[in-house]
């Protein structure tokens, strides 16, 4: 016998709770069992304090973060193809002081 090439239709929705959010900031926590994706919104209100806000917490088998982490890759680099390489060095920006209107 050879293995069956056909592939499932796959056929996707949303739950009832479904919700977005953006997060620039993710801590990962490793187990035997689990990865941990700890997703948060970074804000500094001076040049040496940070102040990071946990919102979600998404827990993956280590197949699923491997599987993520190669589909990560692949938008990466087809990103950077398309706009130019990311730094992730940081970039010092002379923000003006006081309240932004």
């Amino acid at each position: 016998m050879s293995p069956s090439t056909h592939q499932p239709q796959l056929s996707l929705s949303q739950a009832s709770d479904y919700r977005e959010s953006y997060a620039n900031s993710v801590q990962v926590r490793v187990s035997v069992w689990d990865f941990q994706l700890v997703f948060g919104l970074a804000s500094s209100a001076s040049p040496d304090q940070v102040t990071i806000c946990n919102h979600q917490a998404i827990f993956l088998s280590p197949q699923q973060a491997k599987a993520l982490w190669n589909v990560l890759g692949q938008n990466l680099a087809q990103y950077e193809q398309a706009f130019g390489v990311l730094n992730l060095e940081p970039q010092s920006h002379n923000f003006p002081q006081g309240p932004v209107n």
